[in-house]
């Protein structure tokens, strides 16, 4: 058996079918442009007798993409190979996928009428003339020919068996065999993978493709577990989008033949380091969100945090990596600093910042370290600069936000009224400004008398969903001196305000207390 395994990528026609996307023509270009730098070597384009969108996206990335095989889906029908081949007219390197449902429990569920046979030995001869004379029409119309038997993952082996074997003789350069409902495990996949090498006689003419889903949870697994038995193509999709739970990640797939070489022997033409970049567009264009956990391109894929990986990690990576962040296109790997973080990664992040630390400073600095961590998911660059200018930690209330109100809209002029306590004295005013946030500051800083400068705004949320809390972070200049203020809100103006508050009770307290930046 050769050593390449072929990529067959299908994350514009299963891929699209996930519920609630849905990919037009000119997306699906931008998108098979990604594959294409990715490398892939068979893109499934779509099913053109679905629609006519699906029709022109074929057509249209079978004249726009030339270093990759186009597919195109279709039934065993007539109709369905007739707009295959009109689509595909134009590519460079054409094929048509083309099968039949080969599972009892798809034979009497789909093909349930008395024109298929009367009884269920009837309907699986019909059938496997239906999926000759499939092969056959297509032959005519593109380069190669794959054939899918639909669910052999809960086929009779022996029909499974003669299926191929008239598809293979009917021209199949390819025979997908899919575990369509994600039923199956890792061993028994393999081993009828294995089977229908040893079983059907022809096999030597077509390539074993394998399609597998993930409603168990072990999509990768079965499709690792089919090239290790014979398959030489895969099939599967971008961050393992598809029906229902979805599909294989490609990804993954990849990564593993990649990285377990020792074990598998094979190797794929597909240039990894676009393996990130292309998720992203994917998960984008889509609207599919890729988890941090997410195997090989989730953010958290090549992140540490806990003291332990952390101390060993920047040690040797090998010792918690079995992989290069920029083999996948992250750019670097990451040290996420958490309360669990433990005092070498500290100080290794802010040797990275441009300090040096003794050992007394250090523990300083770790103590404050994990009161500001215990607060807060992550600790940023800023908050270890803050840190060693003694700017974190509970400072004098000099100002306080007693309420707040805006008001603002697309036809009104932003406006924002506070009140608030300045050294025990209530104090109240209201402005305009340009934009809410705008508007705020205005009026605090006229409330306050602060001539304090803003020279940075930030807002990211901390946690999840519509009713989110947001963290807003200000940098802030007054007299030479530079400090960070935050707050947090599901309010975002709220949350913008309290950081600005913020902001003036550390400019108070350093200028209370003679320091400079």
């Amino acid at each position: 058996m050769k050593d390449n395994v072929a990529i067959f990528d299908t994350t514009l026609r299963d891929g699209e079918q996930a519920a609630g996307t849905r990919l037009g023509s000119r997306e699906k270009l931008t998108i098979a442009r990604q594959l294409s730098r990715l490398n892939i070597d068979i893109i499934e384009a779509g099913y053109p007798a679905s629609s006519p969108e699906d029709f022109e996206a074929v057509r249209l990335l079978s004249r726009e993409i030339d270093n990759a095989t186009i597919c195109a889906l279709s039934r065993a029908v007539a109709s369905d190979i007739d707009a295959c081949g009109k689509a595909l007219a134009k590519a460079k390197r054409a094929r048509i996928h083309t099968g039949i449902g080969v599972s009892d429990i798809h034979i009497l569920g789909k093909f349930r009428d008395e024109k298929y046979g009367k009884t269920l030995a009837e309907k699986r001869v019909k059938l496997i003339k239906m999926a000759v004379d499939a092969v056959k029409m297509a032959k005519g119309l593109a380069d190669e020919v794959e054939f899918y038997a639909e669910d052999a993952g809960r086929a009779d082996p022996e029909y499974l068996f003669e299926m191929l074997e008239a598809a293979i003789g009917a021209g199949a350069n390819v025979v997908n065999i899919p575990d369509t409902t994600g039923y199956t495990v890792p061993e028994q996949f393999g081993g009828l993978i294995r089977s229908i090498r040893e079983k059907v006689p022809n096999i030597d003419k077509a390539v074993i493709s394998v399609h597998c889903h993930d409603d168990l949870g072990m999509a990768v697994a079965n499709t690792l577990a089919g090239v290790h038995n014979g398959a030489r193509q895969v099939e599967g999709t971008i961050n393992g989008i598809g029906e229902r739970a979805g599909n294989a990640a490609l990804e993954e797939v990849v990564m593993a033949l990649r990285t377990r070489a020792d074990y598998f022997g094979l190797r794929t033409r597909i240039h990894t380091n676009e393996f990130y970049r292309t998720s992203r567009l994917v998960a984008d264009m889509l609207g599919m969100i890729v988890p941090a956990n997410k195997a090989v391109v989730g953010g958290n894929a090549f992140s540490h945090s806990s003291g332990i990986h952390v101390d060993g990690f920047l040690k040797k990576r090998e010792t918690y990596e079995i992989m290069r962040p920029e083999d996948v296109g992250f750019s670097e790997s990451r040290v996420v600093l958490t309360a669990r973080t433990g005092r070498h990664g500290l100080r290794d992040r802010l040797a990275k910042l441009g300090y040096k630390l003794s050992q007394p400073e250090l523990n300083q600095a770790y103590q404050r370290f994990l009161a500001v961590a215990d607060k807060k998911q992550e600790v940023f660059d800023e908050d270890l600069i803050a840190i060693l200018h003694g700017q974190l930690g509970e400072v004098p209330a000099v100002y306080s936000l007693d309420y707040l109100h805006t008001y603002s809209g697309t036809a009104a002029i932003p406006t924002a009224t506070v009140r608030m306590k300045v050294r025990d004295e209530v104090k109240e005013g209201a402005t305009v400004g340009n934009g809410q946030v705008d508007a705020v500051y205005r009026a605090i800083a006229m409330v306050t008398r602060s001539s304090a400068r803003l020279t940075r705004y930030e807002i990211r949320a901390v946690t999840s969903g519509t009713e989110a809390l947001g963290e807003v972070t200000v940098q802030m200049e007054e007299g030479g001196r530079r400090v960070l203020g935050r707050g947090t809100s599901t309010d975002v103006i709220e949350a913008s305000a309290k950081a600005y508050v913020d902001g003036l009770n550390k400019l108070a307290d350093l200028a209370q207390s003679g320091q400079a930046d």
